[in-house]
């Protein structure tokens, strides 16, 4: 199955290990050969899919910055997820304990 080849795929629910809420935040990253900023289109205390059009291939790690609920954040992940020209979903890969315990509480998502 190629990156953008849906068919016979799992709901998003079945490949999360974690939900997410609809959110839009703005990401500055740093990843692959380059930095850019993005958006969030949903984030959980899993991870994140971003909208943008850099090209970050599955298996890249990425180095976050967001705000969530005026929270700032530094958070690492991997991208698991590519559909070029669109955006990435990213796993959080070590997140604080405390950046963990805010996000749950600010997403309402326990």
């Amino acid at each position: 199955m190629t990156n953008n080849d849906f068919t016979g795929a799992n709901s998003d629910s079945d490949r999360r290990d974690s939900n997410r809420k609809k959110l839009i935040v703005d990401v500055r990253f740093e990843g692959g050969d380059g930095t850019g900023i993005a958006n969030t289109r949903d984030i959980g205390i899993g991870g994140l899919y971003m909208t943008t059009t850099a090209d970050l291939d599955i298996g890249t790690p990425i180095v976050m910055s967001i705000s969530v609920g005026g929270v700032p954040m530094k958070l690492n992940g991997v991208v698991v997820y590519s559909d070029p020209g669109h955006g990435v979903g990213v796993r959080f890969k070590d997140v604080p304990s405390d950046d963990l315990d805010f996000m749950r509480g600010e997403l309402e998502l326990a």
